[in-house]
């Protein structure tokens, strides 16, 4: 039988019985505070009304204060508790699928639309721990102090218990069934217009200047206002099943106080004389007339969240589906990542009848496909104009997707077969520079990398003397990532990655991208230098560009006159 979503992401998020248990006792604790508050000054006012000694009632006063106080104290203890437990459960998630996605298939990891991780990794997980929050805490609560108001009322009238637990089933049970089952399909609506608005969006943020060129920017930003009028129109849809689940609500109240009612009037009718006369005797006295009345109002406070805890759990037992669904695709791959995966010495590459591209779209390529060997220390530069599949092509060659047909495949120094992620790394036109400093933006590649390692690396691509003229050299922050950076940095400190990675077969995307003339073809020729240049004759080099200098002396496969 297949385990419910829900369930196992509560499981993924590495919840423990005792803080959810905690929680619960706290949130039931303040649920019958309120419920014994309700009941007790109920007899108070009705007590007092008979004008009793002052000391008859002072047991009661104080109680009263006590429950005011232990009520408001035990929710506040509460909220603390369950948005701790809720925040770190998140925290935990979050750190558990970055690990799935590291760990896992690299093929997978590139397919995701940056709109779909952001979404997953972020709203996602944030709406699995509202479960606990707004769903499965309340829950509890309700469920406790329903059964402890139905058992305090059946010690005043057997029928008047029965018809509050029937009215309590109604509000806490029915209502929030129902606006969960009619809002299910708002709620997947409102997730898919929510991630083509974030895919939207990360792409007017990360590539606005390359958008204001091509003059794209407002079909972009056109995209993300209808995806966010289409999450605004979803949302709409499911708040008319909420209201209408939301009114039984204050409907069964009404039912059970007017029960309540029309109980105490038949009660009243079994007792001869005043009710001063029986205060003291068997029979309906002011004080259980009161609790009759007003028990009822405090029960339904636990109850009336409900309506909103039901769409909650439904809302996060999708946003589970999708987070699990991502954890259990990533798969898991022993051989993904870290040094220790990168296989050492000469390796060749052999392209048989090779064509590459996206799952489910046209292959690129020749049309008899591309064969090409490359033996340990060549260089090969793919040109094509954007959108021809050169980055495509790299991904293939790097293990990451796999080719629409025939082969690629890697080989040792003794002929033996090498994995594509052992023998390739490839490094994006788009890779990331994250906020902290120089020196940890190298380690990226390779974190056992010593200080003159990244010192020549960055000397090589010609970065040293700007970084020694930084106030803290390598140990310098890089504020806002590649926002604190030129474009023209941006690309050597990537460059200087790749230098500082030991992989034997280095796939680089546009690397003298945003550089002007005179710098860019320079670079270019040492990267595609077999002897002298940065990478070294043993390990080999396949770069993709819009345009080569000349002089490269570089095997070439131009996309253009191959017809892709």
């Amino acid at each position: 039988m297949r385990q419910d979503p829900l369930i196992r992401a509560l499981g993924f998020l590495g919840l423990k019985g005792r803080p959810v248990v905690r929680s619960l006792l706290l949130g039931v604790g303040g649920a019958l505070s309120a419920l014994g508050l309700a009941a007790l000054s109920a007899w108070l006012i009705t007590r007092a009304w008979q004008m009793p000694p002052v000391l008859f009632l002072s047991v009661a006063i104080t109680a009263v204060r006590a429950l005011g106080i232990s009520r408001g104290l035990f929710r506040y203890l509460e909220r603390l508790a369950t948005h701790d437990l809720a925040l770190g459960a998140m925290a935990s998630a979050r750190e558990r699928v970055y690990i799935a996605l590291a760990s896992g298939s690299p093929a997978y990891s590139v397919t995701l639309r940056r709109g779909d991780l952001l979404t997953r990794t972020g709203d996602d997980i944030d709406e699995i721990g509202n479960a606990l929050i707004r769903g499965i805490i309340p829950i509890g609560v309700g469920l406790t102090t329903s059964v402890a108001a139905v058992v305090i009322m059946a010690l005043v009238s057997v029928w008047a218990a029965l018809v509050l637990g029937a009215a309590l089933i109604v509000s806490g049970v029915v209502a929030p069934w129902l606006a969960a089952r009619g809002a299910s399909r708002s709620i997947a609506d409102a997730s898919s217009a929510t991630t083509q608005s974030a895919e939207a969006t990360t792409t007017a943020l990360w590539h606005a200047p390359e958008l204001v060129v091509a003059r794209r920017r407002p079909v972009v930003l056109d995209a993300a206002s209808d995806a966010d009028r289409d999450a605004l129109a979803a949302a709409d849809r499911g708040l008319r099943w909420q209201a209408a689940a939301a009114a039984a609500t204050p409907l069964s109240l009404g039912a059970s106080l007017l029960a309540a009612c029309m109980i105490g009037i038949h009660l009243a009718s079994q007792v001869s004389g005043s009710l001063a006369d029986v205060s003291s005797g068997h029979g309906l006295t002011p004080m259980i007339l009161g609790v009759l009345i007003l028990l009822p109002l405090s029960a339904f406070e636990s109850t009336a969240p409900l309506t909103e805890a039901g769409i909650q759990i439904e809302t996060s037992r999708q946003s589970a589906a999708r987070v699990m669904a991502l954890v259990d695709a990533a798969g898991t791959d022993p051989d993904a990542g870290g040094d220790a995966s990168v296989h050492f010495g000469p390796v060749a590459l052999d392209l048989d009848r090779m064509r590459w591209g996206w799952s489910g779209s046209e292959a690129l390529g020749p049309v008899s496909g591309l064969d090409r060997t490359l033996p340990a220390g060549s260089r090969l530069a793919v040109v094509g104009p954007s959108g021809s599949g050169k980055s495509t092509l790299l991904l293939t060659l790097a293990g990451l997707l796999a080719p629409q047909s025939g082969s690629v495949s890697y080989s040792g120094s003794g002929a033996e077969s090498v994995e594509p992620r052992s023998a390739a790394t490839y490094f994006a036109e788009d890779a990331h520079i994250f906020s902290t400093s120089i020196r940890e933006n190298l380690r990226v590649a390779r974190g056992d990398a010593s200080e003159g390692e990244m010192t020549s690396a960055l000397d090589r691509v010609g970065l040293w003397a700007w970084v020694t003229g930084l106030p803290d050299g390598l140990d310098t922050v890089l504020a806002g990532g590649s926002d604190a950076i030129s474009g023209g940095q941006r690309r050597r400190l990537l460059l200087a990655r790749a230098l500082l990675q030991r992989a034997p077969v280095v796939l680089l995307d546009e690397p003298t991208e945003h550089l002007d003339a005179d710098d860019a073809d320079p670079l270019m020729r040492q990267i595609l230098d077999p002897a002298d240049g940065l990478f070294g004759p043993d390990r080999t080099v396949v770069v993709v560009t819009h345009q080569l200098p000349d002089g490269t002396g570089a095997d070439v496969v131009d996309l253009a006159a191959v017809g892709v």
